[in-house]
């Protein structure tokens, strides 16, 4: 079992992200194919967004840097460091308002 340092990786993707023209990076960190639970290491520079998606099933936030906006239809939420935000079940879309990390953690619905 390998145990990863979520802060250290987080500012390293966070460089990466800085200079990425997408301004994003990103890394699975848990589970992938074949698997129903995965957690992925994000990164997004100040202004940088993921466009609106569908959500592949339950899923949920949590704010390892910065100040995040998750959006769906016409609601918004913000977290900052430290805090965890339920992903709702329908499309949606995340805006860093400040160089930013996140855990997201997604359980695949059959």
């Amino acid at each position: 079992m390998e145990i990863i340092a979520l802060g250290t990786h987080a500012r390293e993707l966070l460089e990466r992200a800085t200079a990425a023209s997408s301004g994003r990076a990103a890394d699975t960190v848990h589970g992938g194919p074949g698997r129903a639970l995965r957690q992925t290491l994000l990164t997004l520079k100040a202004g940088a967004a993921l466009a609106e998606h569908e959500n592949p099933g339950e899923a949920t936030l949590v704010v390892l840097l910065g100040h995040v906006r998750l959006t769906s239809g016409g609601a918004s939420w913000e977290g900052r460091q430290g805090d965890l935000i339920p992903i709702p079940e329908a499309r949606h879309g995340l805006e860093a308002l400040e160089d930013s990390a996140v855990l997201l953690t997604v359980v695949k619905l059959p």
